[in-house]
């Protein structure tokens, strides 16, 4: 069992100068637009940011500002894991102590998801622990495509072998929600409650029968349709795509950037496109995307779309059910609506349910402060 090591971020200048390069060689006159946000990210909001990246944005500045948090490396048979591990203390105490909390984001999201929520739960007395999940930000490259299932065997060994915990509670949304159910499912007597901000797993014998069950899951076809070219693709054809994006800083911003314009709950424009600017800063929007560039990172984080094939974890098992209290914040994601509480309840054991007026799909970064009350109330009784 290898023991966890201190980490802390620093970037070679010699990265930062690349990159910085790439964007300030890309050729805008040799880009015409196909139709604003109708046909992919709009190009006005993507110059905006390249413009700041290249004016005002200072990576060391954020760079100083995520060293604050306390990160770790762990190497688990030849996979390194990087993770935020804040101790509260309360945590890994005596018989009756507060159960650590495993933090899992997904893509395009980043560890800094939760850099709001880590400070209250700890001051509520957890440990909490927020992995970059494997081929993500500094947590190394897997030796092949992984899936959500093998990540969640892994994601189990750092809480055991990292955060010392037997037991522990789950969040996640996005891939974290796929993980963190996996975990549930073949860790049970480890996960104490999860909590989902998604609902994206499901027995594969799961129908809809009630008319609003139907309704949503005709809504979340036709979204699949108009949105769902990029996991198309990363599951199919990560490699070209990979090509494609590793030479390519602001290709890979404008990839990512279309999903936090599409998928996050956003104002609208007149004209019916997303106002970015009236929920995320250009700072907030560059680290994260500065989390996929630095590393060279991208190519890897799109290997979970593939290892899901691979693996088969598209679906539990014919008949399957997770047992472990869950709850579940039904926050209004625009490209991946909640489903109703009765068709998650046919896969999940539902303790709490509750209806999200705002938030999208990067919950903990776009409505902090109700994320966090959601997940309290749930701890209170179910933790």
């Amino acid at each position: 069992m290898s023991d966890p090591i201190p980490f802390a971020i620093d970037v070679p200048q010699g990265r930062l100068d690349e990159i910085r390069a790439q964007v300030a060689a890309f050729d805008w006159d040799a880009l015409p637009d196909a139709g604003a946000w109708d046909a992919g990210v709009g190009l006005a909001d993507l110059r905006r940011l390249t413009d700041y990246w290249l004016a005002r944005f200072d990576w060391r500045a954020q760079e100083r500002a995520l060293n604050r948090l306390p990160q770790f490396t762990l190497d688990l048979d030849g996979q390194t894991l990087h993770y935020v591990h804040a101790r509260g203390a309360g945590s890994n105490g005596p018989r009756g102590s507060k159960p650590p909390i495993l933090l899992l984001h997904g893509w395009p999201g980043s560890f800094i998801e939760f850099a709001q929520v880590i400070g209250p739960l700890v001051a509520d007395g957890h440990d909490v622990i927020v992995p970059s999940l494997p081929g993500y930000a500094f947590s190394g490259r897997p030796a092949r495509p992984i899936g959500p299932r093998a990540t969640a065997a892994l994601m189990h060994r750092l809480m055991r072998e990292g955060a010392r915990a037997e037991r522990y509670l789950v969040q996640g949304g996005d891939w974290g929600a796929t993980i963190g159910s996996w975990l549930a499912y073949d860790q049970p007597q480890a996960v104490v409650a999860l909590h989902l901000n998604m609902v994206l797993l499901q027995a594969a014998d799961v129908q809809p029968d009630t008319a609003a069950e139907r309704a949503w899951a005709q809504r979340r076809a036709t979204l699949a349709e108009a949105e769902g070219g990029y996991s198309h693709l990363q599951g199919t054809r990560p490699q070209t795509l990979g090509i494609a994006m590793s030479d390519s800083a602001v290709g890979l911003a404008a990839w990512i950037l279309e999903k936090f314009g599409v998928w996050s709950d956003v104002p609208r424009r007149p004209d019916g496109s997303p106002d970015l600017w009236r929920r995320f800063d250009e700072d907030l929007l560059l680290t994260n995307i500065m989390l996929y560039l630095a590393p060279r990172s991208f190519v890897t984080s799109t290997w979970l779309y593939r290892g899901r094939v691979r693996e088969g974890s598209g679906t539990l098992p014919a008949g399957a059910r997770i047992g472990t209290p869950t709850a579940v914040a039904a926050f209004p994601d625009p490209a991946f609506p909640p489903p109703p509480r009765s068709q998650a309840e046919k896969t999940y054991n539902v303790v709490r349910w509750t209806d999200m007026p705002a938030g999208g799909h990067f919950a903990a970064l776009e409505e902090p402060a109700r994320w966090l009350a959601d997940v309290r109330a749930f701890i209170a009784t179910h933790g």
